[in-house]
């Protein structure tokens, strides 16, 4: 008797893949593996990724599953059941764990420091002692003459407190080990010289983009090339305006003696963390060598922890730092907002000194080591009868163009004493023309090569051209 056969169940329609574009490498496993061949490369690259996904067909598909299989890339494709709707279908987590809520600051705090007596100590070393009091425990490093002192006495001091001390492989391989001591939240610092501070500059930009503070010391040497180890001012125009590629922008800060060596560097750690961006201090080759009373400050920081930072706990699981925006509408939202940020900048942070300026009719403006000497050429000035004053930018970028506006309402000459060929004057133009306020007549005392101005030139200069005039 023929055995009775009972009849097939209807079967359940297979499950077919469902792609994630930009979770796809486009590795071309899923082509290959695929029976069917209903999977090819799609023809144009994915913004998101910059890298060109795949398509599939799910017409001819049948649902094998073979592409699941052989995806490399956790949840580039996934199975889903017919008629499911993608819009509908979220990217699971890769490690199951719900990312913490946005985590909050860890304050600094300012602890007192017990009353010492003065120092006599050479600006670079007044720079460290700065640091250290800013709570930096971590430089990164390549020694450069002039200020090689600065990153030896933090070589030597910190690990006693707890810190750590690199010296790179390259001024290169320094700036980015400071992005990833920033990137963590953490206080980073390097010193370095002009040919140096030019190797640097890539590795500015990125930090800038992706707002990673850091403090860079530029103790500026001669020029171009290797030049000499003399004092210079020919890196004003990379602080100012060429900070790498795009569009970047930094508190410059130019000091003139080891007592602001120390205190501008405390304030470039504040300054980096408030607005989340590099700060670069610049001194000159003598101001790194140069030795001068300092006294301490009252109190020193103990750094507190940014809730932005990508500490690597789980508290700040959920963060992310980089500068990379591959879609142009996201690019251009990310540089209107660090356009933004420079606006704020710009408004809150000129600071300069301004001496025997309140009848002044000859300004002097200079900064650094050459601030000295023009400030030594206005009481040489004022004995002979001059009226003039000195305009002192502590900030070069932003230019402190509101606190010397009022000069200009009764000077009649500006004189620009620097040591490179108009580097300070090209600021200080472009700061009155923004203002769109008239510039009386400008002249300059410029020295090349390692030379300072001397009092002696400056004072000569305004005389000579004072008898040309008169």
């Amino acid at each position: 008797m023929p055995q009775a056969t009972t009849p097939t169940a209807a079967r359940a329609p297979r499950a077919k893949p469902f792609l994630f574009p930009e979770l796809c490498k486009g590795c071309g496993r899923c082509i290959g593996a695929c029976p069917k061949h209903c999977i090819a490369f799609e023809d144009e690259v994915d913004p998101r990724t910059g890298l060109i996904p795949v398509h599939v067909d799910l017409e001819t598909c049948n649902g094998c599953g073979l592409c699941i299989t052989a995806c490399p890339e956790p949840y580039g494709l996934e199975a889903l059941a017919l008629g499911e709707a993608a819009a509908e279908v979220a990217i699971p987590e890769p490690t199951g764990l719900a990312l913490p809520a946005a985590t909050a600051d860890l304050p600094d705090e300012c602890l007192p420091l017990a009353a010492r007596q003065p120092m006599a100590i050479k600006g670079a070393h007044a720079s460290a002692i700065g640091a250290l009091l800013a709570g930096c425990r971590h430089f990164y490093g390549y020694p450069i003459t002039p200020s090689t002192e600065g990153s030896e006495l933090m070589a030597r001091l910190l690990p006693g407190m707890g810190g750590s001390f690199v010296q790179a492989v390259s001024e290169v391989a320094a700036i980015n080990h400071l992005y990833g001591c920033g990137g963590a939240g953490l206080r980073g610092m390097t010193f370095t010289s002009s040919p140096g501070f030019s190797l640097m500059l890539e590795g500015l930009s990125y930090m800038i983009g992706a707002e990673i503070p850091t403090v860079v010391v530029n103790v500026m040497r001669g020029g171009p090339g290797l030049g000499n180890i003399g004092p210079e001012q020919t890196d004003i125009k990379l602080a100012c305006r060429g900070l790498g590629h795009g569009n970047t922008q930094a508190i410059v800060l130019a000091a003139a003696s080891p007592q602001e060596m120390l205190d501008l560097t405390m304030l470039s750690f504040e300054l980096a963390f408030k607005y989340r961006n590099p700060v670069i201090l610049l001194a000159d080759g003598y101001l790194g060598q140069m030795t001068g009373k300092v006294d301490l400050p009252p109190y020193f920081v103990r750094p507190g922890l940014p809730g932005w930072a990508v500490y690597g706990d789980r508290e700040h699981r959920g963060n992310l730092i980089c500068s990379i925006f591959l879609a142009e509408p996201d690019l251009e939202a990310h540089n209107l907002r660090l356009l933004a940020k420079y606006e704020r900048m710009a408004a809150a942070e000129q600071r300069a000194e301004r001496w025997r300026m309140d009848d002044a009719e000859v300004v002097l403006v200079a900064c650094n080591t050459p601030a000295r000497m023009a400030k030594g050429a206005v009481e040489a000035l004022r004995e002979r009868g001059v009226a003039a004053g000195l305009f002192r930018p502590i900030t070069l970028w932003p230019f402190p163009i509101k606190a010397l506006l009022p000069a200009l309402e009764k000077a009649r000459r500006i004189v620009v004493v620097e040591a490179s060929p108009g580097q300070l004057e090209d600021e200080l133009r472009l700061a009155v023309s923004h203002a769109g306020v008239p510039l009386p007549p400008v002249e300059h005392v410029q020295r090349y090569g390692g030379i300072i101005p001397s009092t002696e030139e400056i004072v000569r200069r305004v005389l000579e051209t004072r008898e040309v005039t008169s």
